[in-house]
């Protein structure tokens, strides 16, 4: 079947259906160009907290479509992948939290929404790369002491920003480490005026070499609104698809072209359509998981900053 049948009958059994189309900003290009709303996960936490929509197509990873279920149950929630997991979310397991939780006992538990739903049951609060450090400072403001699981380097920036101590966990993204600061410095080499913007989940040295450090969400809105021709994009280099679309007039390199995430790229047109004829992979939750799991997500979604 061409792409352009496939888009035809995707958008027939997406009407069939009632569905809602969510796709990440690392998605493949043709996903993104099929989607409703395409975000990071705060943007698409919060659609998937306000569509009306009966089902929900997610593309993205496991975890995102879980949090989609989580805040809202009631509806169909599908992946079209099985296998689209994160490593960083395998990096800590709900045992592991209760062990710190032992270690503990008097700290806040903040968990990055890159975590499965039986990790987020575990823990006080959810956050995203976008409002991770607001968070931090509000609960360090009432007196607490935070620990924060699973990304080492989003609690590292969160705690440098806002000069909390965080006790981190140390997992990590594959992705993101493998941008390198030398691979930075070679593009500022060839391209000396470009603004360079990295994502939280880089480590410091890359982040040290950034005028902003943004979730891919602001970084569309940077990259709209300043003054500038040229931007150095550190993170998935997904992202780029989106940029260049929206800003046809400028020009996005990124810092490392291995900064690919595989399992972002596995969702594709022939998965979304099999998934909505047969409506395949819907995601389960038990009623425990689910109801702790809301708990934590759920002041995530007044931060949007």
């Amino acid at each position: 079947m061409s792409q352009s049948s496939l888009v035809s009958e995707i958008i027939r059994l997406k009407k069939e259906r009632k569905a809602v189309i969510l796709a990440h900003n690392y998605q493949l290009p043709e996903v993104q160009d099929i989607a409703d709303f395409v975000g990071d996960s705060l943007g698409l936490s919060i659609e998937a907290a306000t569509t009306d929509a009966k089902t929900i197509i997610f593309c993205g990873v496991h975890f995102m479509a879980e949090t989609a279920k989580i805040l809202s149950p009631g509806k169909t929630v599908l992946l079209p992948d099985l296998n689209a997991g994160c490593p960083m979310a395998d990096m800590i397991t709900a045992r592991d939290v209760q062990e710190l939780r032992r270690q503990y006992p008097k700290h806040t538990f903040l968990c990055y929404v890159n975590t499965s739903a039986a990790v987020k049951a575990e823990c006080d609060l959810c956050c995203t790369s976008a409002n991770a450090r607001s968070m931090v400072r509000d609960i360090a403001s009432a007196g607490g002491k935070v620990v924060f699981v699973p990304d080492k380097h989003l609690a590292g920036y969160a705690a440098a920003t806002t000069g909390c101590d965080i006790v981190a966990w140390q997992g990590f993204c594959p992705t993101h480490a493998r941008i390198t600061p030398e691979d930075v410095l070679r593009q500022k080499e060839r391209h000396p005026e470009a603004v360079v913007l990295a994502h939280p989940e880089c480590s410091p040295e890359v982040r040290g070499l950034a005028r902003e450090v943004v979730s891919t969400e602001i970084m569309c809105h940077y990259a709209h609104n300043m003054n500038a021709g040229e931007f150095i994009i550190a993170t998935e280099i997904g992202i780029l698809h989106r940029l260049r679309k929206e800003n046809p007039a400028k020009r996005f390199y990124p810092a490392s072209e291995e900064a690919l995430c595989p399992n972002m790229k596995l969702t594709t047109l022939e998965k979304i359509r099999l998934s909505l004829e047969e409506m395949l992979h819907p995601v389960t939750l038990d009623r425990d998981t689910l109801f702790r799991a809301k708990k934590c997500i759920r002041r995530m979604l007044e931060y949007r900053s």
